[in-house]
């Protein structure tokens, strides 16, 4: 378990860039919206992360400048999911259960794990840890919710589960964008003379 939050970021970063790819694939094997979005949440958080790392250094008015740029970064899973959504709208085409709830077990895992790191370092560094702890807390949330979605398309075969809970997986990203900003915001306003 890393005992700093640089350690914590770098693992954090890692774990979340390498289970992109597995779920990246197996969304796009089986059409799922959710595990689409998040599978780019996924590589969002990577992406946050190693931002967040090489800016543990700076002032804290450069990192609350860095904390708005993540929270816009946070909105991109958001985007590309309602784009995923708009076309799976006209026909939502029920995913394979199995394969999607397997693959929403491997990402709980992983973003649970995330979440219990960063649970220590959340309120360091200001909206970065922030940033960095909502996004893992989100996904693992995300996670139970597209297990949820696959248990309920065994019942009753229809798409419009997953659809769901792709759009509310962007809410969620946007909501924490949301804080991240006003994170961001407070602590600008703050390292001002």
């Amino acid at each position: 378990m890393p005992t700093t939050l640089k350690g914590a970021v770098r693992f954090v970063a890692a774990a979340n860039l390498s289970y992109f790819g597995v779920e990246f694939a197996v969304a796009l094997d089986i059409g799922s919206v959710s595990l689409f979005a998040d599978s780019i949440d996924f590589l969002e958080d990577a992406a946050v992360n190693l931002l967040i790392l090489v800016a543990l250094r700076w002032s804290a008015k450069a990192r609350a400048w860095l904390g708005v740029g993540l929270a816009a970064i946070l909105l991109v899973p958001g985007i590309a999911t309602a784009w995923t959504a708009w076309e799976k709208f006209m026909l939502p085409v029920t995913p394979a259960p199995l394969p999607m709830t397997l693959t929403g077990l491997g990402a709980l895992v992983i973003n649970l794990t995330c979440a219990v790191v960063l649970t220590k370092f959340r309120d360091h560094a200001g909206s970065l840890s922030r940033a960095a702890f909502l996004s893992a807390r989100n996904d693992a949330l995300a996670n139970i919710a597209i297990m949820a979605a696959a248990g309920v398309a065994v019942l009753y075969p229809s798409g419009w589960p997953d659809l769901i809970v792709g759009i509310g997986i962007a809410i969620l990203n946007a909501d924490a964008a949301r804080a991240v900003f006003a994170a961001a915001r407070a602590e600008h306003l703050s390292a001002e003379p």
